[in-house]
């Protein structure tokens, strides 16, 4: 069995979602993100680069290789 790596992204909360429209509050949560500064290490997938470019303007992304 080869150990493949899979990528991942390092998402971290920059910006508070008072304000915002409750979706991006819920995409936010979805990324278990729902506190200034919170960090999470989510796999490179489709659906995650979908969440992420919602709410874009709240997360920095670090990729990964």
């Amino acid at each position: 069995m080869t150990d493949k790596k899979k990528a991942t992204l390092r998402v971290t909360q920059v910006a508070s979602p008072i304000g915002r429209r409750k979706d991006q509050r819920a995409t936010l949560v979805g990324l278990g993100l729902n506190k200034m500064r919170r960090t999470r290490e989510l796999e490179d997938t489709p659906s995650v680069r979908g969440m992420i470019a919602k709410v874009q303007h709240l997360v920095r992304i670090e990729e990964d290789h």
